[in-house]
């Protein structure tokens, strides 16, 4: 068994905004996530990142300007100690029907393909309702976070997850 940790990026990771992140000056942590990703890594826990950006596809941010806000997080989550294996995107939008797209389960497989993984073994932490669709789906363990759309979530799926008030809280729960 190789445990890891999958997280969602917009209201987990970082602030989530309506009108999409679009600038690197526009990500802006949540709190504690930094420490939090810091401390799986200090625990020789992999961490990776599937996330939905549709913004992309939308033709609101290019690719390029994505991988800048991408490598300011990596950048952020390095200095304080931690590490994030990879990131995996959808950048479609809800109509194409992609098989990437949460809750559709193809980023995650995807991750746990490449990187030998058993998608039981790990955790799929989101805010939203595709995040814990697409961890049932792959037969990944969801949880549950409070920030970004978190509490609206909670009224969907109240009892399909684990629920944790932020990243870090849930990070200090599975580290014991």
């Amino acid at each position: 068994m190789k445990r890891f940790v999958i997280l969602d990026r917009d209201g987990v990771i970082n602030r989530d905004l309506a009108s999409y992140v679009k600038t690197e000056k526009e990500w802006i942590p949540e709190e504690g996530a930094i420490e939090a990703i810091a401390m799986l890594t200090r625990a020789e826990i992999p961490v990776f990142v599937a996330t939905n950006q549709s913004a992309v596809g939308r033709g609101i941010i290019s690719k390029t300007d994505l991988e800048k806000i991408h490598r300011k997080m990596n950048t952020t989550v390095g200095a304080a100690g931690g590490q994030i294996c990879d990131i995996k995107y959808c950048p479609h939008t809800p109509e194409e029907s992609c098989n990437c797209r949460k809750p559709k389960p193809g980023l995650l497989n995807q991750i746990f393909y490449e990187n030998k993984l058993k998608g039981s073994d790990g955790f799929f932490v989101g805010d939203s309702a595709t995040d814990i669709q697409a961890a049932n789906l792959a037969g990944c363990n969801p949880v549950l976070v409070l920030t970004g759309k978190g509490k609206q979530t909670l009224n969907i799926f109240p009892k399909q997850s684990l629920v944790f008030d932020n990243l870090k809280s849930f990070v200090i729960s599975f580290l014991r």
